[in-house]
């Protein structure tokens, strides 16, 4: 049965060309026939990653992002290359951002954060048996890592502290890692 809501592409043309962002405007059919425009960005995709150290710990970055302009605390995370499995991402992220290589990984979903306007989608992942090898930042990439309890990542939402997007669901993962296992 097809899906009564579904909106069919009249035409598309790309209307920006970036470096990371791809941005469309598309002609629509709607459901009732009627036509509209749609604007959206196409995005490689990303990883982000729940790294949970030996004392139960998990790893966050503080890192400034330009476009709000501010210093977040949040998970480390990616861009996956082309052609590159988003394990294999997963990997790379960790070990550049944080210094860290994991013995056990586990990919827990894939998250959607800005259905609105982008075709991003995010895979959610579970690094556990953490050691520390040393960082290998990319030129130009500055950050601070961090330790943080569940609790206290959790403090920090209440507080209006963490309020990355990826992070917070991203933590409903880590919530059930620690309170259901996994």
């Amino acid at each position: 049965m097809k899906d009564p809501l579904i909106e069919t592409t009249v035409d598309s043309r790309q209307v920006y060309d970036g470096v990371l962002l791809k941005v469309y405007q598309d002609q629509v059919a709607l459901p009732d026939g009627t036509q509209a425009v749609r604007e959206y960005i196409r995005h490689p995709g990303a990883v982000v990653i729940i790294a949970v150290l030996p004392d139960g710990n998990m790893l966050f970055e503080r890192q400034f992002r330009y476009g709000p302009r501010r210093t977040f605390i949040e998970f480390p995370a990616g861009k996956i290359d082309p052609g590159e499995p988003p394990e294999q991402t997963a990997v790379r992220e960790l070990r550049e951002e944080t210094g860290h290589e994991a013995d056990e990984w586990t990919h827990l979903g894939t998250m959607h954060p800005c259905i609105g306007y982008s075709d991003e989608r995010i895979e959610i992942f579970l690094a556990r048996g953490l050691s520390h090898v040393g960082a290998n930042l990319d030129a130009g990439e500055f950050l601070e890592v961090i330790p943080l309890s569940l609790e206290a990542a959790m403090s920090a939402v209440w507080r209006g502290e963490l309020t990355d997007a990826k992070t917070l669901s991203a933590l409903i993962w880590a919530q059930r890692v620690f309170r259901q296992g996994f």
